[in-house]
């Protein structure tokens, strides 16, 4: 008979005891559910036999990892030195191990001061600093959010995350096997009637140590600066807005004509659409730089740009830009091939490239949720503004959480009416789908105004027949 020892299905390995020092556990890693550690063996070092023991250990190893059971009907759990799992703990989930998996996970609630995600980036201050200290530890951050804050303590304890990234009252922490640690802030802080702080597992004292050694109160202020000049008007976008015609009498639109045109063909777009796009995007210069990080003419984000095959080196190739940007909506159109027809799909692709396909998705169930129809923009409009509302993006249908809603919508807007300009200036396109019909103003030009939701809502039913 063989007996299954590794019988908890993770790669077998060390791990040194927080609660008994004398005691040598060997223990399995936490795997990607989170699931916490289990007790396979132990080895007692004792003075100069230790190298003995370390061998015995090593062993042990081997043979937890390569040993399986035939099949029968499992008994209690005993090491071959006779020590059962129950007999002690399971072994706390604490730095080291976290810098050995290299990732750190931390759960806070969505919303705009603590996280969100804009293009597939996680932004926001609490995520600003769990990721600058998972950074300062070596791992990368892994940012969950969550309904509320009983989960947030439910998720700590049960091993499904290494830190709570949101500041709790210190009237709401009580529970005793649970700890404040690294951001904190007490009422001689100009911001803060309570103290309050991030917390970690008591079981966890050397994740703690780390935290404390890196908090420093001008980290916090230094991020929130930063922070708030990404979310101010024009803040660190970087770019030399050019005119939307290069030549309106010859009908060119921009110097990247012939690439718009090219690529535009491949997915079966109106390249005047792309060329609009491309000018809501970076004004037409291919050197720009979003608040977000995403270069060149149409904005791709750094973590697409590797999605796509786009060499760091080439974001800001015009050609080589345009193209990643094509293969992209052709990307999200697949992913909205529910949407019957062209022209309305082209709305819900837009609203994606901007805010990304989850906040999308999160808009439709919402329309659904209320008697909308998820496929009609119109009906979701409404709701991609309300995104940015916590009662909205908290509702229970929504998994992705708060967006910035106005920008998507107006980005929306504005694309169409500019490519409503281009159709009737310049001829020649490739899609059929023409877009929707803007109102002038009275310089006889076109005028983009941003709704509120419950603007888009009523003009939404003066269309409906």
């Amino acid at each position: 008979m063989k007996v299954r020892i590794s019988e908890f299905g993770w790669k077998a390995g060390f791990r040194l005891c927080r609660k008994r020092p004398d005691l040598w556990k060997i223990t399995s890693k936490r795997g990607q559910s989170g699931a916490k550690t289990k007790f396979l063996g132990s080895v007692l070092p004792n003075g100069s036999d230790l190298w003995k023991h370390n061998l015995l250990a090593c062993l042990l190893t081997v043979l937890a990892v390569n040993l399986v059971s035939c099949g029968e009907k499992e008994e209690k759990k005993i090491s071959p030195l006779g020590i059962t799992e129950e007999e002690y703990a399971e072994t706390a989930y604490d730095l080291d191990q976290i810098q050995e998996a290299g990732e750190l996970i931390a759960v806070t609630l969505s919303g705009p001061d603590t996280y969100y995600e804009y293009k597939g980036k996680g932004f926001g201050l609490q995520f600003e600093l769990a990721e600058h200290f998972a950074v300062s530890i070596g791992a990368k951050l892994r940012m969950e959010a969550v309904r509320d804050t009983a989960e947030l303590f439910q998720r700590l304890k049960k091993g499904e995350a290494d830190l709570i990234a949101l500041e709790i009252p210190e009237n709401h922490m009580t529970d005793t096997e649970l700890q404040f640690s690294g951001v904190r802030s007490c009422p001689s802080d100009s911001t803060a009637a309570v103290k309050t702080g991030w917390v970690v597992r008591k079981d966890a004292p050397f994740l703690a140590e780390a935290l404390d050694g890196w908090y420093k109160p001008e980290t916090r202020s230094f991020l929130q600066k930063r922070e708030q000049l990404r979310l101010s008007p024009g803040g660190s976008v970087k770019r030399r807005v050019r005119a939307p015609f290069q030549n309106r009498a010859k009908g060119i639109i921009s110097p990247y004509d012939t690439h718009f045109i090219r690529h535009s063909q491949a997915i079966g777009w109106d390249w005047r659409l792309m060329a609009a796009q491309c000018y809501q995007e970076s004004g037409f210069d291919p050197e720009a730089v979003s608040w977000a990080g995403a270069r060149g003419l149409m904005q791709i984000m750094p973590e697409t740009a590797v999605h796509l095959g786009l060499p760091a080196d080439q974001m800001h190739q015009p050609e080589k830009n345009i193209s990643a940007a094509a293969r992209y909506l052709r990307e999200l159109e697949r992913k909205f091939s529910d949407i019957p027809g062209r022209s309305e799909r082209i709305n819900f692709i837009l609203a994606a490239y901007n805010g990304g396909t989850g906040h999308v998705r999160d808009a439709m169930a919402l329309a659904r949720k209320h008697g909308k129809n998820p496929q009609l923009w119109n009906d979701v409009a409404p709701f991609i503004l309300r995104l940015s509302q916590p009662q909205y993006y908290n509702d229970p249908v929504v998994r992705y959480g708060y967006l910035r809603g106005e920008e998507t919508y107006g980005y929306v807007t504005s694309i169409r009416e500019r490519w409503l300009r281009y159709r009737a200036a310049v001829h020649g396109g490739t899609t059929g789908a023409a877009p929707a019909p803007s109102r002038k103003n009275s310089r006889g030009g076109f005028k983009s105004k941003v709704l509120s939701a419950e603007e888009v809502e009523a003009k939404s039913k003066q269309n409906t027949p």
